[in-house]
């Protein structure tokens, strides 16, 4: 299974802890949120991995190198203009020919691939979406939004909610079929909460919420990233 591993951003609320370094390559503990994601994806033997770049790329690239550190292949593709998390997808729409998986590169995340590759492949969706339970999971109250389940179905996406609507909260983590990929345009901003899984919806496309058993920390502000330091031992 390929993965596609999203580290564009351009780290502007967390600017007064990163000082211009891309969010992923932030320290927990001495070791960098990228590195950290790239060896939980080698656990689960996820071995072939994009990187999708934009802001200060050579200092990413300089970072993880060709992933052999991790026993897994590393390549990249840059964006001149951010084109969204899904639009990112859409943008390297060749290498999608078969299952594969989005994460969200500023989160660090620990729950069993293994589960939620079963998962996806038992509910048959087009979409499956890893889902923490912010009464359950330890989280930094940061990452992703509101989702609404029946049972294991989506029935409603809010992106940055903060109602409790639902417990339920995107990971960040997406096991995708390639024939979503029609959905999304082409070189165009496409973000998978705001525009992707609404659209879905609307257009009764069934979207799979599965509930990790690890942990999701979402770090994108200062107040996210000591919660963090709080949290990883």
């Amino acid at each position: 299974m390929k993965a596609l591993v999203l580290a564009a951003g351009k780290s502007t609320r967390i600017s007064p802890i990163s000082k211009g370094k891309p969010k992923p390559l932030l320290e927990i503990h001495g070791e960098s949120i990228l590195k950290r994601n790239l060896a939980w994806l080698a656990k689960y033997g996820i071995k072939d991995i994009w990187i999708n770049l934009h802001y200060h790329p050579e200092e990413i690239i300089n970072h993880v190198g060709d992933g052999s550190e991790f026993g897994v292949q590393v390549q990249y593709t840059f964006e001149p203009k951010i084109l969204g998390t899904a639009g990112a997808v859409k943008h390297l729409q060749k290498e999608w020919a078969e299952t594969f998986l989005v994460v969200y590169g500023d989160n660090i995340l620990n729950f069993s691939l293994h589960q939620f590759c079963s998962f996806h492949q038992k509910n048959k969706s087009p979409i499956s979406i890893a889902l923490f339970n912010r009464t359950v999971h330890l989280h930094t109250g940061i990452a992703g939004g509101r989702v609404i389940l029946e049972g294991s179905l989506v029935q409603g996406f809010i992106e940055g909610g903060t109602k409790s609507i639902s417990e339920y909260v995107n990971a960040g983590v997406y096991l995708l079929e390639p024939k979503i990929l029609k959905n999304i345009p082409e070189e165009t901003f496409y973000d998978f909460g705001n525009d992707l899984f609404p659209k879905c919806i609307n257009n009764d496309i069934k979207i799979s919420g599965h509930i990790i058993d690890g942990y999701c920390l979402g770090i994108d502000t200062p107040e996210s990233y000591k919660s963090a330091l709080k949290l990883i031992k």
